[in-house]
């Protein structure tokens, strides 16, 4: 690790200004992304007194190898500036105070042009409209069947729309009135996007005036003697109300608050947030993370930012009940008013229903910590401990907290791909795993030759292209300065080191695509004996790749081998570091596995159009309409396939001697000499 005294700004250098700072390693890596209101205060006390910080900040100050800051014009653009730079970059040591689970909502497309409401997760899209989070996507099914009879609102996929709308016929919910069947034309688009405003208004809150609404019409109905028009009201009545019953009480009507409990040791820290619509519990979640800022005001600052970063306008409600008010807190508002265009109020409840429903949420947050602790006791511990196993059994200088590995997927040679998946700090990093189609191995077109290639022809060009890749954008990173013209930008390393030297290493080359590859990893791990050892080995010699360990991991005994050693390094069974290269190698044979499955599925299912030069998917889409079938495309003549919009006169040639060359029978090959024989029969 680095001193950081190496690359300690000189005095008088940083400015007093707020802004965002960013710390990098020495492969130009950024680590760490923060901002301060004066630069100078803040980035000098990371080289005070290490000692005295955070370990999670000493780690990352060690770890370092430059820093670099750019000044703004107040402390709200550099909020603003920090979580883009966090979310473009993903920081290593930067904690994630958000929750990383993926809660099912309540969604409904407004984006399309007829609307449907269904279960989503993930991340959100423009043009829907959420609703929750839901502890599960039962309870939103339960929710949405009672309130389908009020709202009728189309909820199937794509494909049974389309196949209802050509037949004619609508599915089953169209026939018990549980869906307006937009598809048959029994309403307009119109009056069904009327159907899901009204249901969107009701999940967002109006859920009051509607009943009072459904309540008028009823006994208006009655007061005309039109008792069948009532008692529809009625039951619609008491769907709506079965369905607000999921949904407690908790707050006055119009209430829009994000209630958020918080209970922290020295490492960790439980949240658990309640999310009120007009007056109700509509959702909650909880989640644990690891603990990066020393006071609990940090911590809500942190979270607040992650938590409404991506979120705009009314997804973001008008209060936030916190247990602390954060640094900054002025600030904190101003960002969520350009937000959501309104105000936005953070503020620490001190009596009433919201302090009662505050240490409510307290103490959800609290129970979350202490199961956490209990299930997961020494995990930090047990990772760290299998890193530094690693590093003693396999003779490493440092730990290796970057671990690559590669496995070969194959049938018979056909279809040949590589994965590479990716592990940080013994915890998998997903965003880095890559995908690799072996060039050599071939593919379903050519796989007499395909089965000729072995796994460590493979694996050779899959650690060839890798380094190669990283070589290049290395090189793309020395040649591309890492500055906005309209900011104003310093750096600790010395004006030689921002000319060619890792710290001006950008994340992006030339023409503006992301670098994937540009950081080496401390060991490559390969799933396979001495061959595929030695054959990974060559490739980074070839390339003059350095101080990069490579191993491969056995299946059969689960033994460890190096490269130009004719035994294996045998782990004890209850090893860490053992459990660590497997959890490694069964997450590189399982990303392997699912890439060749699914290109093996797509290989059988293609057809001889897709061989033919020139024609792509409109065209062959077209032929195929045309005539009906590839049978009578065969048929066809030229001149007949011409006439088909878009295909000329030398292209309807190039397919019929295309599809004439596929008719013909493939030669026999003799089983004992491979050679083709000249009857063509075996």
């Amino acid at each position: 690790m680095a001193d950081p005294s190496s690359y300690r700004p000189a005095p008088g250098s940083i400015p007093r200004d707020p802004g965002v700072y960013r710390f990098r390693d020495q492969h130009g890596r950024v680590i760490y992304v923060g901002k301060a209101s004066s630069l100078r205060s803040r980035l000098s006390s990371y080289f005070q007194d290490v000692s005295a910080l955070h370990p999670r900040t000493q780690a990352m100050v060690r770890t370092g190898a430059s820093v670099e800051w750019t000044v703004v014009a107040n402390e709200v653009e550099a909020l603003q500036l920090e979580y883009s730079w966090i979310k473009e970059f993903d920081p290593r040591f930067n904690v994630k105070y958000r929750d990383d689970k993926s809660y099912p909502y309540l969604a409904v497309t407004m984006g399309e042009e007829i609307p449907r409401a269904q279960v989503m997760r993930g991340a959100k899209r423009q043009g829907t409209r959420y609703f929750g989070p839901y502890a599960h996507a039962w309870a939103i099914r339960e929710t949405l069947d009672a309130l389908l009879r009020v709202f009728p609102v189309r909820t199937c996929s794509a494909g049974v729309y389309r196949r209802a709308a050509a037949s004619g016929r609508p599915c089953l919910l169209g026939y018990i009135d549980k869906c307006s069947a937009p598809c048959i034309g029994r309403v307009s688009p119109e009056q069904h996007r009327e159907i899901a405003e009204d249901l969107c208004e009701f999940l967002a809150g109006g859920a009051r005036t509607h009943i009072s609404r459904l309540h008028s019409e009823m006994k208006k109905a009655a007061a005309e003697l039109d008792f069948e028009r009532a008692a529809q009201l009625r039951d619609d009545i008491a769907a709506m109300s079965k369905a607000m019953e999921r949904s407690t009480v908790v707050l006055p009507d119009g209430t829009q608050a994000d209630v958020i409990g918080i209970a922290d040791d020295e490492l960790e820290a439980a949240f658990h947030v309640f999310m009120v619509r007009d007056g109700r519990v509509r959702g909650q979640r909880g989640w644990v993370a690891e603990k990066e800022a020393e006071t609990l005001a940090e911590v809500v600052g942190h979270l607040i930012t992650e938590m409404y970063g991506d979120e705009e306008g009314e997804d973001i409600p008008r209060e936030i009940l916190v247990p602390v008010l954060p640094e900054h807190s002025e600030q904190l508002e101003e960002w969520l008013r350009r937000r959501r265009g309104k105000r936005v109020r953070i503020r620490v409840p001190s009596r009433g229903d919201k302090r009662a429903l505050l240490q409510t949420v307290t103490r959800n947050a609290e129970q979350s910590l202490a199961r956490h602790k209990v299930a997961r006791a020494g995990d930090l511990t047990a990772r760290t401990r299998a890193l530094h196993e690693l590093q003693e059994a396999l003779g490493l200088d440092e730990a290796p907290l970057r671990i690559e590995c590669f496995d070969i997927s194959h049938v018979q040679g056909t279809n040949a791909v590589g994965s590479m998946v990716v592990f940080e700090d013994g915890l998998p990093r997903k965003s880095a795993y890559r995908q690799f189609v072996i060039r050599g191995g071939g593919g379903p077109t050519d796989a007499r030759e395909a089965a000729k290639a072995d796994d460590t022809a493979a694996m050779h060009e899959v650690l060839t292209r890798r380094f190669r890749r990283y070589l290049e954008e290395q090189a793309a990173g020395l040649r591309t300065p890492n500055a906005s013209p309209l900011l104003d930008v310093g750096s600790s390393a010395g004006d030689a080191q921002r000319e060619a030297g890792p710290a001006s290493m950008p994340s992006r080359d030339e023409d503006g695509r992301p670098l994937r590859f540009a950081y080496p990893p401390n060991l490559v791990v390969v799933d396979g004996g001495p061959a595929q050892v030695n054959a990974a080995v060559r490739a980074l010699e070839d390339l003059g790749v350095e101080d990069v360990a490579v191993i491969g991991l056995a299946k059969r005994l689960e033994e460890v081998w190096l490269p130009g050693e004719d035994f294996p390094v045998i782990l004890p069974r209850s090893s860490e570091g053992l459990y660590l290269l497997q959890r490694v190698r069964d997450e590189a044979h399982r990303f392997a596995i699912t890439f060749h499955r699914k290109r093996r599925s797509a290989a059988m299912t293609r057809s001889v159009l897709d061989d033919i030069p020139g024609l792509g998917p409109t065209l062959k889409k077209r032929l195929l309409t045309h005539f009906g079938s590839l049978k009578r495309i065969r048929a066809a003549t030229a001149e007949e396939i011409s006439a088909v919009k878009g295909i000329g006169p030398s292209l309807a040639a190039s397919i019929k001697a295309s599809l004439e060359q596929a008719d013909q029978p493939a030669p026999a090959i003799d089983a004992l000499t491979g050679e083709i024989r000249e009857d063509g029969v075996e």
